[in-house]
């Protein structure tokens, strides 16, 4: 058995200790979101046209990232909802900066590993690294919408005749909270992921601005940007939907009570 399917099985198997059968299903919707991942490339590479493949994959992506990972299905439903608003908006932002950005295609680091090969293979890739930067985005955006409306759905479960006004009040409230650690985790993703890199930058004494053009670097940055702006968006739209889905179901339930009545 190699390392990574024993890292495999024991987070399998820490997964349904610690989260029963809401564990399990996260972890089938880590391995679904794996084979999704790979499929798109697999029909990117096939010729299959990019855009189109973005805009149906982004509800499948979060379907499995949101309904497998929750166990209540007002929240998953309510976070669905706005994280699938948020990302059209943040696919939208993400389109017009890469455009602008230059920053698609192949570093002068994979030179050697190229060698011999094509670097001209028929893809688009532009529009794989606006792919690859919202594909990136979704987990970050799908965590925070969840984690928002778990804690309004509570807070409304525990008193129900709160207002729409305190409601997004204390939506606001939970949204500090999830920005903060939101951002920790993906600050620290990047420096994890490209420590080797840096060192790399600073041993060939890369000036700032040989740093700042790099490819590899600029993409990486810009996909850091662009998680936060969609973990920003989603607290004050996630705190706005839901608290006036909430509010009109509330009178809804009253109106039908006075009927009864």
């Amino acid at each position: 058995m190699s390392t990574l399917m024993a890292l495999i099985v024991v987070l399998a198997i820490l997964m349904t200790i610690v989260g029963g059968e809401t564990g399990i299903r996260s972890f089938f919707s880590v391995l679904i979101n794996t084979i999704l991942l790979i499929l798109v490339a697999m029909l990117i590479s096939w010729g299959i046209n990019i855009a189109i493949l973005t805009l149906i994959f982004i509800p499948l992506k979060l379907v499995t990232i949101i309904f497998l990972g929750t166990h209540d299905y007002t929240v998953a439903k309510n976070s669905f909802y706005s994280a699938f608003l948020i990302c059209l908006i943040v696919s939208a932002f993400i389109w017009g900066c890469q455009y602008f950005a230059q920053a698609a295609g192949l570093g002068p680091e994979a030179g050697e590993l190229l060698v011999g090969l094509s670097q001209m293979p028929g893809l688009d890739y532009p529009m794989i690294a606006v792919a690859v930067a919202i594909f990136s985005t979704l987990g970050a955006i799908a965590e925070a919408a969840v984690a928002m409306s778990s804690g309004l759905l509570e807070i409304k479960k525990h008193n129900p005749n709160i207002s729409e006004e305190e409601l997004m009040s204390s939506g606001n409230a939970i949204g500090t909270d999830v920005l903060g650690t939101a951002m920790n985790t993906i600050l620290f993703g990047l420096f994890g992921s490209f420590l080797a890199l840096f060192l790399w930058y600073f041993r060939l004494h890369y000036t700032i601005g040989e740093v700042l053009n790099e490819k590899l670097f600029v993409n990486e940055a810009l996909i850091i940007m662009y998680s936060l702006i969609g973990v920003i968006l989603t607290v004050p739209l996630s705190s706005f939907m839901l608290s006036r889905g909430m509010s009109k179901k509330g009178l809804k339930n009253e109106s039908r009570k006075s009927d009864h009545n």
